[in-house]
């Protein structure tokens, strides 16, 4: 019989893949450093990790039944947490980090944690308790004491709407994600690999059409086959797996950790320096998380 692990194992594991994510976000900015088209870099590092992922399913019988058996709801949702996931979200996220530095872009998306508490109270009633909603309420303050005075220069506004983008789909994708999961005949293997297949496809043609696909070097296929291969591939797998016991709230939450990790590799690996008011931003964002997972723990 296989041993379920335990909430705290799972959350260390989640909060592991989001130290993968966040290095992602440093070998990102060296790849676009490089004149890499941005939906062309996202199409190529999910394609590769989906081109990885298909052995391991079309090799384990059990993984061949359920995609056999997939019927057309689980299609739709797959094709959909594809689109949304993978297609608006990493590609708005590597267009919003051609024009925005790193931190900055990571705190907007930590904007999608109130999305998803709204969104799981309408959708799914889904009870979000008053200690949930203080850490939700602390991050947001975290949000507001970086960016005032807000002051964003003309050329930087392509960055802003990517952004927004990818808050709006990342909060939809973390509430059908964890639907997805809670499907017992979905392997988080099979929904990670179909929804990837689907959403790097998406944006290889649509970078291909708009930006070309570039000419990476050497350096850039390592980065490439690094963030395909680990901080894609295994980070993703082991994600829809933590979202079978974690809620929703607290899977955005978790993933917003990476907002102090992002902020420490940015300032080691590409020199970009933040504020006392940012670190304190930066400090009550990651707080807020805290309280939210501690409740989680204590019941």
């Amino acid at each position: 019989m296989t041993k379920t692990p335990s909430r705290l194992a799972v959350i260390l594991l989640a909060v592991l893949v989001t130290f993968f994510w966040s290095t992602s976000w440093v070998l990102i900015k060296i790849g676009l450093r490089n004149s890499l088209p941005a939906l062309s870099f996202a199409g190529l590092r999910y394609f590769t990790a989906f081109l990885c992922l298909i052995p391991f399913v079309l090799f384990n019988p059990d993984e061949r039944a359920v995609l056999k058996n997939l019927n057309r709801s689980d299609w739709s949702k797959l094709i959909w947490l594809g689109v949304t996931l993978i297609a608006l979200t990493q590609g708005a996220q590597f267009v919003s980090l051609t024009y925005l530095p790193s931190v900055m872009v990571s705190l907007l998306l930590n904007l999608s944690p109130i999305l998803v508490g709204f969104m799981s109270l309408i959708w799914y009633r889904e009870p979000t308790t008053k200690i949930q909603w203080t850490g939700i309420l602390i991050s947001a303050a975290g949000t507001l004491i970086y960016f005032l005075p807000v002051d964003f220069p003309e050329a930087k506004v392509i960055g802003l709407l990517a952004a927004a983008v990818g808050i709006l789909s990342n909060a939809y994708a973390t509430l059908l994600g964890r639907h997805v999961n809670q499907q017992t005949h979905l392997s988080p293997l099979i929904v990670t690999s179909v929804s990837m297949g689907i959403g790097s496809i998406l944006m290889l043609i649509a970078g291909g059409l708009t930006q070309g696909l570039g000419k990476p070097s050497l350096l850039d296929w390592g980065i490439i086959l690094w963030l395909a291969i680990v901080n894609t591939a295994l980070a993703f797998t082991l994600w829809n797996f933590t979202q079978r016991t974690l809620t929703a709230i607290e899977s955005s939450l978790i993933n917003s950790l990476m907002l102090p990790q992002i902020a420490i590799l940015a300032f080691i690996f590409l020199g970009e320096r933040v504020t006392f008011k940012e670190i304190l931003g930066l400090l009550l964002v990651g707080f807020g998380a805290l309280i939210v997972q501690w409740k989680s723990q204590r019941g």
